[in-house]
């Protein structure tokens, strides 16, 4: 099927919703190894995350054949960020989704050009739990970000200066990760930003 140029609609004749999770692995093997990154993406996107998303709402726990092909969907990550984990964060992703997802991306080595990449995109988001919880996950793999990254973050943090929310504790932990992990990297006028949103939120 992958080696089809309308390799969707002959994906579909398949029925992929009433596969079984063992079908779903060797499915998502085969689209990981056989398909080019935007391929993979809407193969994640519209079959693999479906299935994925079904399987928690119904059993609150993820079945073993999921969760490994969550973790061979990482294969291609800019497939996996594209497809998975930004849509889950824009999809009101609950955070037993986001714990889930986010041990598969503890587990797997991921490049680091991806994951920066990733952090900038889920830092830009709406604030919510689901974002809290990759972004705190992926500063914990301890990679050496470009500055950019780095400035997107401080100003994400910065942002919540004029926010009178009282801020969830999973957004203190990020934030706690962030600068124990980066301190070093952190310029001076950013330094005073995070010091000002420390004072409002502490």
């Amino acid at each position: 099927i992958p080696s089809l140029s309308n390799w969707e609609e002959v994906l579909y004749l398949t029925r992929p919703d009433l596969w079984t999770p063992q079908a779903m692995y060797a499915a998502t093997r085969i689209f990981a190894s056989n398909l080019n990154p935007k391929m993979a993406q809407r193969f994640y996107n519209l079959v693999l995350l479906d299935g994925v998303r079904a399987d928690i709402h119904s059993n609150k726990k993820l079945n073993y054949h999921y969760y490994m092909a969550l973790k061979k969907s990482v294969y291609k990550p800019a497939a996996f960020f594209k497809g998975i984990l930004l849509p889950l964060c824009k999809e009101n992703c609950t955070l037993r989704e986001a714990a889930i997802v986010a041990s598969v991306l503890q587990r797997v080595s991921i490049p680091v050009h991806h994951s920066a990449v990733a952090i900038h995109k889920l830092a830009q988001l709406e604030y919510s739990g689901a974002a809290s919880i990759f972004i705190k996950t992926l500063l914990n793999k301890k990679y050496s970000l470009p500055a950019p990254v780095i400035g997107g973050l401080v100003r994400h943090f910065a942002a919540f200066i004029d926010d009178d929310r009282t801020l969830p504790v999973l957004w203190h932990q990020r934030l706690l990760v962030f600068v124990q992990r980066y301190k070093n990297e952190v310029r001076d006028e950013s330094r005073d930003a995070l010091r000002r949103v420390m004072k409002k939120h502490f």
